[in-house]
């Protein structure tokens, strides 16, 4: 296996939060000068101009970004995306922030079960969301709660008009045949 994109594929996967020389280096099971020799590799590939990406050390971690070059078309995309119905995952995501807020992303991912940082980085730029602060869980993540823009959208005037969940007995909801129940026909 090529190294060089087995590097790129971590440092891709990794998104906001980047992987750093001894992460890599731990994965890899090589040296750190080794890891940077193949860091140098795909920076030099990225420097080209037919990608619209870079890759940049921000504290200490390596991260892809776009290059400041695609500028004027990411805010194109960003102002077309304003006006677009909210996907699913981004409803799903707001569900368990609306719920559960102040939360981190992490806690979000743990809910959701997959990587939800394109979704935050979305609804963050909507404003539905917000940074709310940082946790005391050790490294000290961001914390997210809705805005009064969330509210708006939903036609809320405050979270206690969310529709409350009963969780009291998760066996039954597992048990629950969702389609008979509601769309059976009488006998």
């Amino acid at each position: 296996m090529n190294l060089v994109s087995v590097v790129e594929s971590l440092i891709f996967v990794s998104g906001d939060e980047g992987m750093n020389l001894k992460q890599l280096s731990e994965i890899l099971d090589v040296e750190e000068e080794i890891v940077l020799n193949l860091i140098n590799v795909l920076k030099n590939e990225y420097n080209n101009e037919k990608h619209g990406l870079s890759l940049e050390l921000f504290g200490g971690s390596y991260k892809f970004v776009t290059k400041r070059e695609c500028k004027e078309y990411l805010e194109r995309l960003v102002e077309n995306e304003e006006s677009a119905v909210l996907s699913q995952s981004a409803l799903e995501t707001l569900a368990i922030i609306a719920y559960n807020e102040p939360i981190t992303r992490t806690q979000i991912d743990e809910i959701r079960g997959v990587n939800s940082s394109y979704v935050v980085r979305r609804l963050l730029l909507k404003e539905l969301i917000k940074e709310s602060g940082k946790s005391e869980l050790p490294g000290r993540p961001i914390l997210y709660s809705t805005t009064s823009k969330f509210l708006d959208y939903f036609g809320l005037n405050s979270l206690e008009e969310l529709p409350k969940i009963d969780f009291s007995n998760e066996e039954d909801i597992d048990e629950t045949n969702l389609f008979e129940s509601k769309y059976k026909e009488e006998d």
